[in-house]
C-alpha cells in the first residue's frame, strides 16, 4: 500500500555523531555530549560501554565510569559543518538546506542527472565530505524522512521511487517519533509500521487526531507534512538594508532575531501559515551574497533562527567569506525568506507551566536570550525533590522540560515538613556549628549530636547564639549508585539575632541551605 509521494526526490548526508567529532573527541574515547542533562549524542565507545542517546547523565555514567561528558555547544556544531556545507555546495548540489548540524538534504533529481545517476551522487557526496576528515553516509528516497532513515541504514541506500511504504515497512511504530501514539499502537498490537499503514485513514482520523493522521501518512509513502500553501501572489520576505555595513556580528544576529519576529507576524497575519525552513542570506558591502537554508519544526522560533545565523556568520567570519579584500568590509542587506510554507497549528509554549505565554513576552525573551544567551532567561518549574533547592528547576524559555523535571508527589522519605523557607540559596553558603566549647557540632550515623549547639556563623560572620533547634533529618539518595549518592542531614536552628536558618551537613561539614528571616 503506498501513498501519494513527493514530486521531488530528496537526497539526505548523515555524518554519524557528528556532535561528538565537534567536541573534539579522540578514536577510542568514551565521550557523551549531554544537553538538559541527557545525552544527545555519544561516542561508538561509549555505547559499546552501554551508553545511549537520550539516556539520563547519571544513568550514563553509571553505565561508563570513565565517559567524559560534555556540554553541547550548539554554535560550534554549526561553525564546524558549515565547512561541510560550503564543500557539498560547490562541488556537489548547489542548493541544500541544512536540517541539523550533521545532517543535510538536497533535491537529487538535477544532482543525478548530472553525476550519472542516484547512485553515483551518493558516492560523490560521501566521497566529497570524506576530503574533510569527516564519515558520512548518504540515502535517498522520495521523502526527507525516508532518505535520512535510508542514510543510517547504511552508506549509498537508494530507494526507489514510490518504495517509501515498502522501505518503512518493517521498521517498528517508534520510528515514527510519536512516543504516545507507539506506545498505544503496541497496546494494540500494532508493532510495525507496515501493520500501521494496513489500517484505514478513516478510522485513523477518528480514533488517533492530527498526530494520528500525519504518522499514518508517512507510514503510507507519504509526508509528514501538510500540503504546503502557495504564496506565489504575495512575498513574505523580510529585509534590512543597513544605512553603514555592519562589521559587528552581534549586531547582524540581533537584527535577525527582530526580522524573525516580523516574517512570523507576516505569515501569521496573511495567511495564518508558519515555515518549516528559512533561507537566510547576507549581502556584502563589495557586492557578494551568500546563503544557507535552515529548517524548523512548527512554529518559527526567533530564537532558533539567532541561534544559526550567529553559528552560520561565524563560520564564514572564520574561513575569511566574509573578508572583503580591498573593497568595503561589513555586511550591508540581511534577508530572511520563508520556505515549505504550512498551515500553522497552533503553539503549545508556556512560560509559567500553566497557559500560553503571550507571543509579546515570548519574543521579547527571545531578544534578550539572543543578546545575553539562551539562559539568560528561564522559568522555574516545581519537580520533585526532599530539600527546597530540589523541588524547584530553571527551564530556559523556549526548552521543552525534561521527562523527569515535572512535579511530583513522592514518596519523598526524608522531606522537608512545613513551614517552608522564605529564601533558597542558590549556592549553598558555609556555616560553623560550635558547641559551648567552641568545637564543631558533629552527626553520628544514629543522628546523634556530639554536643548541643551554642553558636553559628554563616559566611564566616561572627558567631550568633543558638537558642532553638529541630532535627537533625537524615537524606539517603540513590544509595545504589557508584557515584551520586548522597548521605546528609538537615537541622532547622534558631539564634538569638533573631534569624532562623535550615543547616545541611555534608561529610561533617555544615552548610546553609536556606533562610526563614
Amino acid at each position: 500500500m503506498t501513498g501519494a509521494t513527493d514530486s521531488v526526490r530528496v537526497v539526505v548526508v548523515w555524518v554519524p555523531d557528528f556532535p561528538v567529532l565537534a567536541c573534539g573527541a579522540q578514536d577510542g574515547e568514551p565521550v557523551a555530549v549531554v544537553h538538559r542533562g541527557a545525552v544527545v549524542a555519544c561516542s561508538a565507545a561509549a555505547r559499546a560501554a552501554g551508553v545511549r542517546r537520550h539516556m539520563r547523565l547519571p544513568t550514563a555514567q553509571a553505565r561508563c565510569p570513565g565517559l567524559r561528558v560534555v556540554e553541547r555547544d550548539l554554535a560550534a556544531e554549526v561553525r564546524l559543518f558549515e565547512q561541510v556545507v560550503h564543500r557539498v555546495e560547490a562541488e556537489v548540489v548547489p542548493r541544500l538546506e541544512v536540517i541539523r548540524p550533521g545532517l543535510i538534504a538536497a533535491p537529487a533529481r538535477g544532482a543525478a542527472r548530472y553525476w550519472g545517476g542516484e547512485p553515483q551522487l551518493s558516492v560523490r557526496l560521501v566521497a566529497t565530505v570524506a576530503e574533510l576528515g569527516l564519515p558520512a553516509r548518504a540515502g535517498i528516497a522520495d521523502s526527507t524522512f525516508v532518505a535520512a532513515l535510508a542514510a543510517r541504514r547504511g552508506d549509498g541506500v537508494v530507494v526507489p521511487a514510490d518504495g517509501n511504504a515498502a522501505f518503512l515497512s518493517p521498521y517498528p511504530v517508534g520510528v515514527l517519533g510519536v512516543p504516545r501514539l507507539a506506545e498505544l499502537l503496541k497496546q494494540l498490537g500494532i508493532r510495525t509500521v507496515g501493520d500501521f499503514a494496513r489500517l484505514p485513514a478513516g478510522r485513523v482520523a477518528e480514533r488517533l487526531g492530527t498526530e494520528g493522521i500525519g504518522a499514518h501518512r508517512v507510514a503510507r509513502g507519504g509526508s509528514a507534512r501538510p500540503v504546503s500553501v502557495r504564496t506565489a501572489v504575495q512575498d513574505h520576505t523580510v529585509q534590512r538594508l543597513f544605512e553603514v555595513a555592519e562589521e559587528q556580528l552581534d549586531a547582524v544576529v540581533f537584527v535577525a532575531v527582530a526580522l524573525a519576529d516580523e516574517l512570523h507576524e507576516r505569515l501569521a497575519a496573511a495567511a495564518g501559515v508558519v515555515c518549516g525552513r528559512v533561507e537566510a542570506s547576507v549581502e556584502t558591502a563589495d557586492g557578494r551574497i551568500l546563503t544557507r537554508i535552515f529548517r524548523h519544526e512548527g512554529r518559527l522560533s526567533s530564537r532558533a533562527v539567532a541561534e544559526r545565523v550567529r553559528g552560520v556568520l561565524a563560520a564564514w567570519s572564520e574561513t575569511g567569506l566574509l573578508d572583503a579584500g580591498d573593497g568595503e568590509p561589513g555586511i550591508r542587506r540581511l534577508t530572511l525568506r520563508p520556505d515549505g510554507i504550512a498551515p500553522d497549528t497552533g503553539s503549545q509554549g508556556a512560560f509559567d507551566g500553566e497557559r500560553d505565554t503571550p507571543v509579546e513576552v515570548e519574543r521579547a525573551a527571545a531578544r534578550v536570550q539572543a543578546v545575553l544567551g539562551h539562559r539568560a532567561v528561564a522559568r522555574i518549574i516545581e519537580v520533585g525533590g526532599r530539600g527546597p533547592g530540589d523541588r524547584i528547576r530553571l527551564v530556559p524559555v523556549g526548552d521543552v522540560p525534561d521527562d523527569g523535571a515535572v512535579a511530583s508527589d513522592g514518596p519523598w522519605q526524608g522531606l522537608l515538613p512545613a513551614p517552608h523557607p522564605a529564601a533558597v540559596y542558590p549556592v549553598r553558603r558555609p556555616a560553623r556549628l560550635t558547641g559551648a566549647d567552641g568545637a564543631p557540632v558533629g552527626v553520628a550515623g544514629r543522628l546523634e549530636l556530639s554536643a548541643e549547639p551554642a553558636f553559628l556563623s554563616v559566611d564566616g560572620r561572627r558567631p550568633a547564639g543558638v537558642n532553638g533547634w529541630a532535627g537533625p533529618w537524615p537524606v539517603l539518595e540513590r544509595w545504589w549508585a557508584r557515584d551520586g549518592g548522597r548521605r546528609v542531614a538537615r537541622m532547622q536552628v534558631t539564634t538569638d539575632d533573631g534569624h532562623a536558618w535550615l543547616l545541611l551537613v555534608d561529610r561533617s561539614r555544615w552548610w546553609v541551605e536556606a533562610h526563614y528571616g
